[in-house]
């Protein structure tokens, strides 16, 4: 295997093959790391301004101490480690359906593993963050409300990584997601897509003060710069 590119690890998922690169960037020789997921690249450490700002837009709704946060989807753990980088967070849980992404950061092989390991704030929860949003029971064990919840893991609210996961971006799972929340809690979701007036009207139908945040970053690779969106919404 060539010395600029090396899998760290490769699995065999119920949602398929997963795998953790790291390659050198050229002409910078920049450290990249990368999950992919079948042919899709679920996250790669080249990009992560969207990631980044989607915690710091979340939190800057809020006012408070000891906040109480939920992340969906861990990834390469850039929005978590944002999160906790906010002194005001009193708690952070992390949801991943992926139990191998959690034992690559338990172990290291990411590096933002390391500093969420150290944080005695953070917990790392193997679990379906959509069957949990479901079953009504929340994410803390003492069903404690939250303060926000934070979601990074399908591409957009139409492309989706499972068909089963597309009852969250509609009426009913808005209104889950609320009843989750504490009066004033912010909802925040990463979209790799163009903002879409469809899903903002159905998210206020539940939430207020909704809008849709575009971020912008430099792509490299196609020497322009590209855009994410981060929805946000609090419940009254």
């Amino acid at each position: 295997m060539s010395a600029r590119f090396q899998e760290l690890d490769y699995r065999q998922t119920p949602l398929g093959e997963l795998s953790l690169r790291r390659r050198l960037e050229p002409g910078t020789g920049r450290e990249i790391h990368e999950i992919k997921l079948n042919e899709e690249f679920l996250m790669s450490s080249l990009f992560t301004v969207a990631e980044v700002e989607l915690a710091h837009l979340a939190l800057a709704e809020l006012s408070g101490e000891s906040l109480n946060v939920v992340v969906g989807g861990l990834g390469l753990g850039y929005t978590a480690q944002t999160v906790l980088e906010h002194p005001r967070v009193g708690s952070l849980a992390v949801v991943d359906a992926l139990n191998e992404v959690i034992e690559w950061h338990q172990q290291g092989l990411i590096p933002a593993g390391k500093a969420l390991a150290a944080d005695e704030r953070c917990r790392l929860v193997h679990g379906d963050f959509f069957a949990l949003v479901r079953s009504g029971q929340g994410f803390e064990p003492d069903g404690k409300p939250l303060d926000a919840i934070i979601v990074d893991i399908d591409h957009s609210p139409r492309h989706l990584l499972h068909p089963t996961n597309a009852d969250l971006y509609g009426p009913e799972g808005t209104r889950r997601l609320a009843d989750l929340l504490t009066p004033g809690g912010v909802f925040a979701l990463w979209s790799n897509d163009p903002p879409e007036d469809e899903y903002a009207v159905t998210l206020a139908t539940v939430f207020t003060d909704v809008r849709a945040e575009v971020v912008s970053f430099p792509n490299p690779l196609q020497g322009i710069d590209s855009t994410n969106t981060v929805y946000l919404g609090k419940r009254g």
